[in-house]
């Protein structure tokens, strides 16, 4: 960790904009759900906005990626796009980076409502542990564009189908003016987590997994 280097994102980061491109894309194929793709000129966008955080070798390899919406008239922000190349996962790098984001996002929107959608455990643990808690979509921005941005996920005609009420993604909001910001423990709340550990619990009980 202490070769990887986590800042927020500058114009001497433009070279990294079609490989950041391509490792949300790939990020979301293996997945299979979840993420939107997004265009170099869209990553680009974001860094000359200072809207995004980047971790980067010592040597100068991509290690991840986040990137900061504005929605609603910057009432409501989101930290998206959050990707770590797969050479440097499992180090903790995922965590770091969003943890910057959530925090560039509070120093440079004060009092706007962090939200995210996601189908991944690990990010939902992530939000968790920042103050996210689980949502209805009604609780999230109206703002169609954010909503036009799903449109380049595999999931988006499940979204249409629910006319946006909900979808695979599990949605998440941190409220900072909140009289009680609502706590959430991922591991022992989270329906989807208890239904994968469960299982993989009935697979063991059967010999499926050693």
């Amino acid at each position: 960790m202490n070769s990887i280097v986590i800042q927020v994102a500058s114009p001497e980061h433009i070279s990294y904009a079609e490989s950041i491109s391509w490792l949300i894309e790939e990020s979301a194929k293996k997945r299979g759900t979840g993420i939107a793709k997004r265009t170099p000129e869209y990553i680009i966008k974001k860094i000359n906005e200072k809207k995004a955080i980047i971790a980067l070798s010592k040597a100068g390899e991509l290690v991840g990626f986040c990137y900061i919406e504005t929605w609603g008239e910057k009432e409501y922000v989101a930290n998206s796009g959050l990707v770590v190349s797969p050479d440097f996962r499992n180090a903790g790098i995922a965590k770091k980076i969003k943890k910057m984001a959530f925090e560039h996002s509070q120093k440079t929107f004060p009092g706007a409502k962090l939200f995210g959608l996601t189908t991944s455990l690990p990010v939902m643990k992530i939000n968790s542990e920042l103050g996210y808690y689980p949502v209805t979509f009604s609780e999230l921005t109206k703002d169609e564009e954010f909503w036009k941005g799903c449109q380049s996920c595999v999931n988006y005609e499940i979204l249409q189908s629910k006319n946006k009420a909900n979808c695979l993604c599990t949605g998440m909001l941190f409220d900072p003016v909140a009289k009680r910001q609502k706590k959430w423990n991922f591991l022992t709340q989270s329906k989807l987590f208890r239904r994968l550990i469960g299982s993989k619990n009935e697979e063991k009980t059967k010999g499926i997994i050693a």
